[in-house]
């Protein structure tokens, strides 16, 4: 009898969602999340110790309260050697990740989302072990990211795997898939309490929270914490990230209640930032997306660009260390920024927060490894510093203490970016060690939550529980759980597109000869322009003086209503029923110009009765 069946056997014993077995698996995930994090911390400073240091002579600067594995033996300093190791180490993740675990590119947060609400919790188990060692290199390397993202992959990828191999539910397998995501993140930040909520309230974009994973989640951050902590010399095991001169916690607090008002300026200027960091992210993503080059290479051509915008700062602020912020984690500078007395000015803060979106968006959207949230830190600390030293010119007898605008912009940026007020603001609370700012922390991360709330870093977020596949289930069975359309529409079905200039009078002959009702429009590149149906052709039947005028392009609509075949059958169910049509194009994931396919009402009905079919007689069957 193997050791795994003789511990399932031993969980047997208990009840089933007895707070006994939640202590043990989520002890389980967290001793694992806590190691992870001290080899993922290992790998990436020995990839720096033996790249960055060795060969361009540069040693990113690190938050206070870090610890270093290795000796800083920094060699000559050469800058454009720095684009030199940042472009091998976009080859070598790219070439990991695109050649083991394609699906570990990018930021690894989005990928546990995506898991919880679309795959039942389940990973692939070489995704951690993938991106463990992927993020270490771009990283390592000076690639701009954070390190949260590997490591909430690491913890939730375990809590997938143990689940899966001890038969739990798909419920359960979510929860633990939770709380590894959490018991990651609190041990790389030490910060237990924030991974706790951030793991139930990260899936959501609104003000929801998924209470099921909190208490798990709370028992696996706090054993990563400590597991994670004992790899620490005293004099850094409890001390926060962020510290004084001193080493110790940082104090600031508010000096009146009239600094709301300065703290609102702060919360808008966030939101702006904010929105032009998802923007940029993501538009950067698409056009990597339409290189017409294999995708292993794109992580080194995102890396070189991003290192030749590190050197262009670096050159233009007089070469000024502090600029190369904008590289690998770039905590060195908040670091400074927030220490009373710091001599950093306003021109390089915003400009390190600005270049930090385009650095993070080069290394990160075109597949490398990495998170969002360490990034996201840096540019809204420089950021709130930065405003917070305008105002003190302003308003010195009221705004007193400059740096603390830093520590509330990092909380108010992340709360309006990832629609997590409460989690961010507790974990940077934490991250620096101090609680006197939690009244403007509040106010700036509810504004920015308000205001950012069209936009979001975490694309597979949804709205609310009722959004998500996770609680289908909950009050009814569902028949059509797992479904997709790939399993019902037949892509080799023939389809007639018809190109955008064609005139009426051709369309009218083309559809007295098919049987098709609806027909994609194409532009002289074949990429999809718009739809139209039989129906919006019969308006036009009954006056033949516009046949010779009228073309495509004046009847079709351009507001697409279509499906993946990734999409599951419930979607594609709800699309039908909106916009009350009878047919749905299918286009492909990888390139939303090009239609491969359609998927019909009738088919999908006449799959749902093949399931229901199916579903009952395996009741009786029971």
């Amino acid at each position: 009898m193997t050791l795994l069946k003789r511990f399932d056997d031993f969980l047997d014993g208990f009840e089933f969602r007895a707070t006994g077995k939640w202590f043990v698996l989520s002890g389980m995930v967290g001793t694992v999340a806590g190691l992870g994090a001290i080899v993922f911390q290992f790998l990436s400073q020995l990839v720096v110790h033996y790249t960055l240091m060795k060969f361009a002579g540069y040693s990113p600067a690190e938050a206070g309260g870090e610890h270093s594995f290795f000796a800083h033996e920094v060699g000559v300093f050469s800058p454009w050697m720095i684009v030199v190791v940042m472009t091998a180490g976009g080859l070598v993740s790219g070439w990991l990740v695109y050649t083991f675990a394609p699906e570990a590119e990018g930021h690894g947060t989005d990928a546990a989302i995506e898991a919880f609400h679309q795959k039942g919790g389940a990973m692939n188990s070489r995704i951690p072990l993938v991106k463990t060692v992927a993020s270490a290199v771009t990283l390592g390397t000076g690639g701009s990211g954070g390190r949260e993202g590997p490591i909430a992959q690491i913890g939730a990828g375990f809590g997938s795997f143990l689940a899966t191999k001890l038969k739990l539910s798909a419920r359960d397998r979510r929860i633990m898939l939770a709380a590894g995501m959490g018991a990651g993140v609190g041990a790389i930040f030490r910060a237990p309490l924030a991974g706790a909520l951030f793991a139930g309230e990260i899936l959501y974009k609104d003000a929801d929270l998924e209470s099921d994973v909190i208490v798990p989640s709370a028992i696996a951050s706090i054993i990563s914490y400590t597991v994670y902590s004992l790899s620490l010399p005293e004099s850094v095991r409890f001390s926060p990230l962020f510290v004084d001169s001193q080493g110790e916690n940082l104090e600031f607090s508010m000096g009146s209640p009239l600094e709301l008002i300065p703290y609102s300026f702060l919360a808008i200027i966030l939101v702006l930032v904010g929105i032009a960091y998802i923007k940029a992210f993501y538009g950067t993503q698409n056009l990597f997306k339409k290189l017409p080059i294999k995708r292993h290479f794109r992580p080194a051509i995102g890396a070189a660009l991003a290192g030749f915008c590190g050197l262009g700062l670096f050159y233009s602020m007089g070469q000024d260390h502090n600029s190369l912020a904008v590289l690998s984690t770039g905590y060195g500078i908040l670091q400074e920024a927030l220490t009373p007395g710091s001599t950093i000015g306003i021109e390089l803060l915003l400009a390190v927060a600005l270049i930090k979106i385009i650095t993070t968006s080069l290394t990160i959207s075109s597949g490398g490894s990495g998170g969002v949230f360490g990034p996201s830190m840096v540019i809204g600390g420089c950021v709130g510093i930065g405003v917070g030293n305008y105002f003190h010119y302003l308003w010195p007898e009221i705004v007193t203490q400059p740096q603390a605008y830093g520590i509330v912009g990092m909380a108010g940026f992340f709360a309006g970016c990832a629609h997590a007020p409460f989690s961010t603001i507790i974990m940077v609370s934490e991250m620096t060690g101090n609680y006197n700012l939690l009244l403007p922390s509040l106010w700036v991360s509810t504004l920015c939550f308000l205001l950012c709330r069209r936009w979001t870093l975490y694309e597979k977020q949804v709205s609310s529980p009722l959004e998500s596949p996770a609680h289908r289930g909950d009050f009814i069975v569902d028949i059509l759980e797992g479904s997709t359309v790939a399993d019902v529409y037949q892509p080799e079905r023939e389809i007639l597109s018809i190109a955008e200039s064609m005139s009426l009078d051709d369309i009218v002959h083309r559809l007295a000869k098919s049987d098709q009702h609806y027909f994609p429009v194409t532009n002289t590149d074949n990429e999809l322009v718009g739809i139209f149906s039989e129906d919006d052709v019969r308006a036009y039947l009954y006056d033949e003086t516009i046949w010779k005028l009228a073309v495509a392009r004046d009847i079709m609509v351009t507001n697409i209503v279509s499906v993946i075949p990734q999409d599951d059958l419930n979607t594609a169910l709800r699309r039908f029923t909106a916009s009350n049509i009878e047919e749905l194009p299918v286009l492909d994931p990888e390139d939303s110009t090009k239609m491969i396919g359609t998927l019909q009402r009738k088919e999908t009905i006449a799959f749902y009765n093949r399931r229901l079919m199916e579903h009952k007689q395996s009741i009786e069957d029971d």
